[in-house]
């Protein structure tokens, strides 16, 4: 028969093995880890990768790759659409006459044709990247931002640290936890 504490260190260690699927999607990067673009735990938001490119196109000549960093860039992280999304985009786009390409050092630099520019011009003032962030707090971006940094740290004296050092970060994380957990019983109202 198990005793009170066996049990409770059996329910500890099963919580400490389980899965953690993340913030949730607002963040960028909620979701489960498995079947997701953008790596571990992260699940982008979908956006209309054929007018994101004609969009783009419309600034300047750009190579797939450099399309899929503006993205990313300017949707703070949130949207990094797959070469397997904008690619297809690419061909289609080029099949249709709307846009040509060059090849350069190996590489395919894609431009918008008359007709492209036309097509373009159809979205107006829209920038398909703004749909992909829309409705999401800024707050929300620093605090996913600031997320990366400690678990590097933490990893690294995990990895580097002496057991005293291990333990004092430890000690640190957990209070951490407490804090964080403390903030969400916290009433709305007691906001600023």
């Amino acid at each position: 028969m198990r005793t009170r504490n066996q049990k409770h260190q059996e329910d500890h260690e099963h919580q400490a093995h389980r899965r953690w699927d993340g913030p949730p999607e607002a963040f960028g990067f909620g979701g489960s880890r498995r079947g997701r673009r953008g790596g571990p735990g992260r699940r982008a938001r979908r956006g209309d990768v054929r007018a994101a490119a004609l969009a783009l196109l419309t600034e300047r000549p750009m190579h797939g790759y450099e399309m899929i960093q503006e993205l990313e860039e300017r949707t703070d992280g949130v949207w990094r659409p797959s070469p397997g999304a904008v690619y297809p985009a690419l061909q289609l786009l080029e099949d249709q006459g709307f846009v040509t390409a060059d090849a350069e050092a190996g590489k395919r630099l894609f431009s918008l044709t008359d007709t492209g520019r036309e097509e373009a011009a159809k979205l107006g003032d829209r920038k398909p990247w703004d749909d992909v962030t829309a409705g999401i707090d800024p707050s929300q971006f620093k605090l996913r931002d600031a997320l990366g940094p400690i678990a590097i740290a933490a990893r690294q004296v995990a990895i580097d640290g002496t057991p005293a050092q291990q333990a004092a970060a430890a000690e640190i994380l957990t209070e951490t936890r407490r804090k964080l957990y403390a903030i969400l019983a916290e009433s709305p109202a007691d906001e600023d």
